[in-house]
């Protein structure tokens, strides 16, 4: 299955509460953090959310 490597960009000050709690439960804490995260909706809509914080890139895959 495909993974997305995720990649906090900007900071979350001044972002709202919702979008801060979504970066915490990604497991990005500070600027540069890296995770990888199984390719699924639910980690989808999380992305989304917070679109203009992070960088996300497909890595292995099918």
């Amino acid at each position: 299955m495909a993974q997305l490597k995720v990649q906090q960009t900007k900071s979350k000050i001044g972002a709202k509460a919702n979008q801060r709690e979504t970066l915490r439960s990604l497991g990005l804490k500070r600027i540069g953090d890296v995770v990888i995260k199984e390719d699924r909706p639910e980690i989808r809509g999380m992305v989304q959310t917070v679109r203009h914080l992070v960088t996300v890139e497909v890595v292995g895959g099918e």
